[in-house]
C-alpha cells in the first residue's frame, strides 16, 4: 500500500502551500518594501523550481538535461528581457 501512496506529491503539495503562506505573510506583515520584495520573489522562485520538480516530474524522464538547459535558456532571455525593459524605460537608457 505504501507504494500507491503519492508522499513525494503531498510533500510538495504542503511545501507549496507553506511558501504560498508566506508569500502572502508579507502582504500582512509590516516590513520594508524591500524585504517584503525579497521574500516574495524567494519563494517564487522555490515554489515555481519544486512545481517543476515535483509535479511536472523533470528529473524522472530520459531527456532531463535537454528539460533544464531548455529551463536555464528560458531563464536567461527572461532574465536580459526584464533588465532591457527597465533599462530603456526606467533609466532612460538609449543609444
Amino acid at each position: 500500500m505504501k507504494e500507491l501512496f503519492p508522499a513525494k506529491q503531498v510533500w510538495g503539495f504542503v511545501f507549496s502551500l507553506i511558501l504560498t503562506a508566506v508569500a502572502l505573510l508579507v502582504y500582512f506583515v509590516n516590513m520594508s518594501r524591500a524585504a517584503g520584495l525579497t521574500i516574495f520573489i524567494l519563494t517564487a522562485f522555490i515554489q515555481a523550481a519544486v512545481q517543476l520538480v515535483v509535479f511536472m516530474h523533470a528529473r524522472e524522464t530520459e531527456d532531463s538535461k535537454a528539460i533544464f538547459a531548455t529551463l536555464y535558456y528560458a531563464i536567461i532571455i527572461a532574465l536580459v528581457t526584464v533588465f532591457g525593459t527597465v533599462l530603456c524605460m526606467v533609466w532612460g537608457w538609449s543609444y
